[in-house]
């Protein structure tokens, strides 16, 4: 596995999340999927990612428990300790994008997509160095 120029988390809670895996060919990346955060949050301690790709939903009401403002707080303080130069791509539906701005002032995030996720978006998120 030479040629593998990073790894990527591809966490996915979104029936709109895309299939990553023919672009993480593409591009070089090992993908490893995860569909609960507490599981990408465990191997991230064992091996840090290079990007972290994940859904996003606001915390309406107390959803979160009011110490959070959406599902990937938890996820993203992780990464703060255990992935600090990991690249953080989001992806948000339309009706959800409009909070993300909230998640950007606590978190360094490398690209804010809207789901469905364009393709040359998604490579150009990927293929940033």
């Amino acid at each position: 596995m030479n040629d593998v120029r990073g790894v990527v988390f591809d966490v996915v809670e979104s029936p709109l999340h895309p299939d990553l895996g023919p672009l993480c060919a593409e591009l070089g990346l090992e993908r490893r999927v995860f569909s609960q955060q507490r599981k990408a949050m465990a191997a991230m301690k064992q091996q840090p990612p290079d990007y972290v790709v994940a859904d996003f939903y606001f915390g309406y009401g107390n959803n979160y428990a009011g110490a959070n403002i959406s599902n990937l707080d938890v996820l993203l303080r992780s990464a703060q300790r255990f992935a600090p130069n990991a690249r953080i791509v989001v992806l948000a539906e339309p009706t959800e994008r409009p909070h993300l701005d909230k998640l950007a002032a606590l978190f360094a995030l490398h690209a804010k997509l809207d789901l469905p996720a364009d393709g040359e978006r998604l490579r150009t998120a990927l293929s940033t160095d």
